[in-house]
Order: C-alpha cells, then sequence, then structure tokens
C-alpha cells in the first residue's frame, strides 16, 4: 500500500513539475551514502552556526524558525534543523531521495513536512519562511533566476537565506569528472551537458540533472542585492576574531582589498553566499 502511494505522488509530481522525479539507481546509491557522512554532516552543521551567527549580529531572534530547504535530497540538513525544534519544509525534484528522507525522519521521529517539487514553483505562502537553504542546487536548474526569486518570495523581512553553488573563477569542481572543467569554453560545456545526459552519464556521476550553470560569487550578490538582499561571502562569514595572528591578518586583508578578495574566491572551490531580505543595517563580520 505504501509503495503505491508514493508510486502515485511520483506520478503526481511528474504531472505538476513536468519534471522526471526518477533518478538513476548509482545517483541515489552515492546520496544515500554521502549524506550521511562526517564531512556532510559537519558541513551543513557549519552552514546552520555561520547562519546563527548572522541572525545575532542582525539582532534576529533564531527561536523556532520556518525553514524551508529547497533541494533537501536525503534530508540530512532538514533534521539538523528540525532536532533544534525548528519547523521545517524540505522539497526536492528526486522523489526516490525523499522518501528516504521521510523514513529517516520518521525513524528520528522528527516531523518535517518533504515534497517532491520544483524549486522555480515552490508550495510555500509568500513570505512564510525565517530560513530558505539552496545547497549545490542553483547549478542544475534551467531557471535559476526563477529559483532565486521563489527563494526572495518566500523568505520574510529579515529572513536569512543560504546558497552553494559552482564558481567558474575556480578551476577545481565536482560536478563534470573532468579536469579544469569550470575554465571550459560555454559551446565545450553544452557538449559534455549532453553526453551526460545521453551516452556518458558517468562524466557528471549519473545525475538526471547535471550542472549547466557556472556562477561567481559577484554574479550572484548583484542578481540578490537588486531583489533586496544584503550578501555576505564566504570571507565576510569567517570570524576572524577567533583566529590566531597571522590568519586573522590575512582574512583582513582579504577583506580590505578587491584584488587579494578576488584571487581567493579563484582559489576556492564553490560560491558560497549568505543573505539577509531586507536588511537595513550593516553587519560586523569581525
Amino acid at each position: 500500500m505504501a509503495r503505491g502511494l508514493m508510486a502515485q505522488e511520483r506520478t503526481d509530481a511528474q504531472s505538476r513539475t513536468g519534471l522526471d522525479t526518477e533518478s538513476d539507481p548509482r545517483f541515489y546509491a552515492y546520496y544515500e551514502r554521502e549524506s550521511l557522512s562526517g564531512a556532510t554532516l559537519a558541513r551543513f552543521r557549519s552552514i546552520k552556526d555561520k547562519l546563527f551567527a548572522l541572525a545575532s549580529r542582525q539582532g534576529i531572534a533564531t527561536q523556532m524558525l520556518d525553514i524551508a530547504d529547497i533541494g533537501c535530497g536525503a534530508g540530512t540538513q532538514s533534521r539538523l534543523w528540525a532536532e533544534d525544534g525548528h519547523r521545517v519544509h524540505g522539497l526536492d525534484v528526486n522523489a526516490s531521495l525523499i522518501e528516504l528522507a521521510r523514513q529517516r525522519a520518521n525513524e528520528a521521529g522528527l516531523a518535517i513536512a518533504f515534497d517532491v517539487g520544483s524549486a522555480t514553483a515552490l508550495p510555500y505562502e509568500s513570505g512564510s519562511m525565517d530560513v530558505c537553504l539552496l545547497p549545490e542546487l542553483l547549478e542544475h536548474v534551467p531557471d535559476w533566476e526563477g529559483c532565486l526569486n521563489e527563494a526572495v518570495r518566500v523568505l520574510r523581512p529579515r529572513g536569512l537565506l543560504f546558497l552553494s553553488t559552482t564558481n567558474f573563477l575556480c578551476p577545481i569542481q565536482q560536478e563534470f569528472n573532468l579536469p579544469l572543467y569550470s575554465w571550459y569554453p560555454g559551446f565545450v560545456k553544452r557538449r559534455f551537458e549532453r553526453l551526460a545526459v545521453t551516452s556518458r552519464p558517468a562524466l557528471a556521476n549519473h545525475a538526471k540533472y547535471p550542472a549547466v550553470h557556472w556562477f561567481s560569487p559577484y554574479q550572484l550578490t548583484a542578481y540578490l542585492s537588486a531583489r533586496g538582499v544584503e550578501c555576505f561571502d564566504r570571507f565576510d562569514m569567517i570570524e576572524a576574531s577567533r583566529l590566531s595572528t597571522l590568519p586573522r591578518c590575512v582574512v583582513r586583508a582579504v577583506r580590505a582589498a578587491r584584488l587579494l578578495r578576488f584571487f581567493g574566491h579563484v582559489l576556492t572551490e564553490g560560491t558560497t553566499i549568505f543573505g539577509v531580505k531586507r536588511c537595513r543595517r550593516s553587519v560586523d563580520v569581525g
């Protein structure tokens, strides 16, 4: 009976979104395993801690928040927030991973609302969320602008945004099993994207929707700023006061000099943006 209901939900979700909600068994197996790894747990805990630190600096309350975890996969990040008593909504286009997320949440005794759906048409009311999380999602969504617009729409004023995605400035990446792929010309990338969804799926780790967009922190900051979100990159979010003398001086130099910050992004895999919707006050990032 449960299998029948889940199969019907997958069919309904595909009808609503027009997207293929299934996945290659090898892709599923990879995320089933990696979603419980120590590295994954540490990364998601770090994101939560940084968002709380940003909220504290902005004078934003952090009790009983409404969380939207977009592209939640197997639900690891959702569970970390739910364990702290927050009201969590997880959404992903991959129906099999959503089933796994529900199973793990039930086993942990956590009430999390998981849905199969599209990041460009979120099933949440405008201004209904305090935190919107978009981890490693934007690069896979053809309409990335619509994805960000939806994230901003569902956030309340002074709501918190987190996103991580590709960085074309840095040659290191994990989306395609090809060296220096971030720096390939666009027409070459298009060819490998086609191969990844046809004859050579291993190029993109058997992803149903491989990465098709490559961003820079500057591009995404400009886009979000125009929509009322004050943005902070990975260097802004480092708590320099906790570092020893030399690293603290390096961080402060990177923040102060645009050229050093640029080279810092060139040397750093991925783009990471933290944001506050309609923030009127500047933040002391330590």
